[in-house]
């Protein structure tokens, strides 16, 4: 038996929502909603009394899973790992397929993003390069090959 209807979206803690939103944006992806969430709901869910968030909802291009991206206004954020490495527990990356990774790369790197590592090939069939975007989450960019 499966109780998982479909993938719909992972959620990402930021302290600069804009900021954020902002690169995945100019990566391609798009805004699909902007909103603040409160009460019974969010304290139930998440856990947390008189929490309040700001959510971005962004849509990759072809429909599928989508990233919400939120900002805690109440209680403050809590700093987590910006440098992690993939080996440390949590959320290890955030992962798109790409028409060009080269020029995502540069385009990164031009925004002051660089490679976590390099760029490596796999079984000739992908390329792929870890990106340490802001706030430190690792975007991984994979560029299918031949």
């Amino acid at each position: 038996m499966s109780f998982v209807r479909r993938f719909d979206h992972v959620g990402i803690t930021v302290e600069d929502l804009d900021g954020v939103t902002a690169f995945f944006v100019a990566l391609g992806l798009e805004v699909e909603g902007r909103t603040y969430v409160e009460g019974e709901f969010l304290e139930t869910v998440c856990g947390i009394p008189d929490s309040r968030t700001e959510i971005v909802m962004l849509a990759a291009p072809d429909g599928g899973a989508r990233l919400e991206l939120a900002r805690f206004v109440r209680p403050a954020s809590v700093p987590g790992s910006p440098a992690a490495m993939a080996n440390e527990l949590g959320l290890r990356n955030v992962s798109f397929e790409v028409d060009d990774l080269r020029a995502a790369v540069d385009w990164a790197a031009s925004e002051g993003y660089g490679l976590v590592g390099g760029i490596g090939e796999y079984e000739g069939a992908w390329r792929m390069a870890y990106v340490r975007g802001p706030e430190g989450i690792v975007v991984s960019l994979a560029e299918r090959v031949g």
